[in-house]
Order: structure tokens, then C-alpha cells, then sequence
């Protein structure tokens, strides 16, 4: 009897040795890259739902993922992420498209068609169904060997923050003002100076008169303290937009077990319903905060937005006619955005794809 327990103990350690081996080698190791810092708002739901939402997805699983953040430049330059991703020095990345328009063109659809609508929720399920409804889409993230896990950042209604009062757009004229990537073509026609930029090197550039203003949105002019420098903020409704989202290097994704990849693709999903629940409650609260601080906040009216609208060259379609010389489908991309936002109840103060 004595040798039966001993004998039966020792297969319960045995056993649970070799548990704890399997569970070991199931352990998956992930970096996640952002080059924006956690206080902007698509870094912040990538630490704070996305990372939980995929953990919780694999609660039960013989999979479990040791995580590794490296956010606000720590690997990756804003702009460098989607390098960092596809070259495997991180496994997923939160991928500002916006400030990759050569290698995602199509994804920077709405960057061209400024002036479309101003509801953010719109154009981040429109862009994010053009993902699921058009292969074409997801080719130019697989040709950067990427994996569009969804997580879209749809950012809202862009503002022009300046160091002077506009009461029109002739107020615009010679001055120096900072925009993203495409955001920078929205100056055309103004006789502005338009100077590509990005959110973690404003405040220095305004503060010290490298610009006179920028284009930029209420939710990261906030926490950027934007309008300690920039104090006269103009609505002048160039729109909501998507400007990026979550990816994983596609060879690392290929070699994940289904359930692990269906964990992370529910993580996106879980991130794009956060951040945009969280994106809805914090815009008016960000004006007013601005507003509270000292900021003097206008808006134009219908004639002066129609006016700015008009007075651009049509850069969707040239962007467009570009894409598709690239062999990608630009006046496609661009025809189903706009009659997507148009079904939705969009009411675009130009139609770019119809001219």
C-alpha cells in the first residue's frame, strides 16, 4: 500500500513537472511599438484594452503572451512603426498610417478628402469596412508583410490652431503652418506655407516660431498643450479621419496558433469600440478645457468652408490617379469611401470623386 501512494505521487509530480513545462513553452513573447507616448489616446487603449482584451480571449487557452510595450520613441520614431513591425524588432505595432502614404496610400483615402465629415465613428467604420469588403485593402499591409489586425484611430474634426486670429483665409496668407502628412495639401490655395509635422514636436516648433499654427484635433491638442502656444483655435471643419491602426508582422502571425490569432484580432475589435466610445465622450470636453485655459474658440460658417473647399485643387483625385499608376486601386478606394460616407448620411461639403 505504502508503495502504491509513493508510486502515485511521484506520477503527480511528474505530471505536474510536465504541466509546467508545456505551459512554459506555450508562453508567446510580443513587443508592441507606438512612437507616440501613452497620453495620446490610440497608445493609451493599446496598453490599456487591447493587451487585456487579448489576455481575456485566451483565458482557458494553452497560450498565454508575455507582453513588452515600448511606446513614445523607445524603439520606434513616430512614422518609423510599420519598419519596426515588418523588420521584427516588434511583433505588433500601432501603425499611424497618416505618416506612411507611400507604402499604405489607400488607407490615407480620407486624408484626401478633407472637408467629407466630421463624425469620427463614420469615417473609422467606413475605412474599417473597406478592410473587410475589398482584398484590395488589405494587400498593401501584406505587401509590407503585415497583418491588419483592425483597431482603426479614427481621429476627429481637424482645427486650425494659431498664434493670430483668422476672421478669413486671406489672414492665412505667408504664414507657416504645420500639418500631417497629407493634411499639409488642405493649405493649398490659401497662401499659407504648409510644413509636414507631427504631434510630439509642435508645441516646440509654434513656442519658438518655426510655426505660426498647425492643423490638428481637440483630443491631442489637449494633453499636447497646444494652446499655451497656439491659443486661437478655428473650426473650420476639415473633417474626422482614419490615421492608422493595429498590425502584426505577418510572418509572426502565421506562425500563431488559430486561437492565438483570433485572440488578437478580438483585441481589435475590443480597441476600436473603447477608443471610440472614449474618442465621442472626450471631444467637446477637450474645447472646453482649451476654452477654460484662455483659448479664444470660433467657428466659420457654411461660406467660408465652402469657399476653402473650393479653392483647393482636387488632391483626391490627383492622389487617386497616382495610386493608380502604382497598380493600386486609388479611384476605386476612393469612389467606395465617398459613396459609403454618403450612404451613412455623410454630407460632404465637396465630392471629390465626382468631378
Amino acid at each position: 500500500m505504502f508503495e502504491n501512494i509513493m508510486l502515485k505521487s511521484t506520477m503527480a509530480a511528474a505530471a505536474l513537472a510536465v504541466s509546467a513545462l508545456a505551459v512554459q513553452a506555450e508562453t508567446i513573447d510580443a513587443t508592441v511599438v507606438a512612437g507616440h507616448p501613452p497620453v495620446f489616446r490610440w497608445v493609451k487603449h493599446a496598453s490599456q484594452t487591447f493587451i487585456p482584451a487579448v489576455n481575456k480571449a485566451l483565458e482557458g487557452t494553452d497560450y498565454t503572451i508575455n507582453w513588452d510595450e515600448q511606446y513614445g520613441g523607445s524603439l520606434a520614431k513616430v512614422g518609423d512603426e510599420l519598419e519596426a513591425t515588418e523588420e521584427g524588432l516588434a511583433q505588433i505595432g500601432v501603425i499611424s498610417s497618416v505618416f506612411d502614404p507611400a507604402k499604405l496610400s489607400l488607407q490615407n483615402v480620407s486624408y484626401y478628402t478633407p472637408f467629407v465629415s466630421s463624425d469620427p465613428v463614420l469615417v473609422a467604420n467606413t475605412v474599417d469596412a473597406l478592410h473587410r469588403d475589398n482584398p484590395k485593402m488589405l494587400a498593401t499591409w501584406e505587401e509590407n508583410d503585415l497583418e491588419y489586425l483592425g483597431g482603426p484611430s479614427a481621429i476627429d474634426d481637424y482645427l486650425l490652431m494659431t498664434t493670430f486670429p483668422v476672421n478669413s483665409i486671406d489672414d492665412l496668407n505667408g504664414k507657416k503652418i504645420g500639418a500631417p502628412g497629407p493634411a499639409v495639401n488642405w493649405l493649398a490655395g490659401t497662401g499659407a506655407v504648409g510644413v509636414s509635422g507631427n504631434l510630439t514636436t509642435y508645441y516646440n516648433e509654434i513656442k519658438t516660431g518655426v510655426y505660426d499654427g498647425v492643423i490638428v484635433f481637440a483630443t491631442a491638442a489637449l494633453p499636447g498643450k497646444l494652446y499655451e502656444v497656439a491659443p486661437y483655435i478655428t473650426k473650420v471643419g476639415f473633417g474626422a479621419q482614419y490615421a492608422g491602426a493595429l498590425a502584426a508582422n505577418k510572418d509572426w502571425y502565421d506562425e500563431q496558433p488559430e486561437v492565438v490569432q483570433q485572440a488578437l484580432k478580438q483585441g481589435g475589435e475590443a480597441f476600436k469600440a473603447a477608443y471610440l466610445a472614449d474618442l465621442g465622450a472626450a471631444v467637446e470636453a477637450g474645447l472646453k478645457a482649451m476654452a477654460e485655459q484662455g483659448a479664444t474658440i470660433t467657428e466659420v460658417d457654411d461660406a467660408f468652408r465652402q469657399k476653402w473647399a473650393a479653392g483647393m485643387d482636387n488632391v483626391a483625385q490627383t492622389w487617386a490617379k497616382q495610386v493608380d499608376s502604382e497598380g493600386k486601386a486609388g479611384t476605386e478606394i476612393l469612389k467606395a469611401y465617398m459613396d459609403a460616407v454618403r450612404a451613412a448620411g455623410g454630407k460632404p461639403v465637396r465630392d471629390w470623386d465626382q468631378e
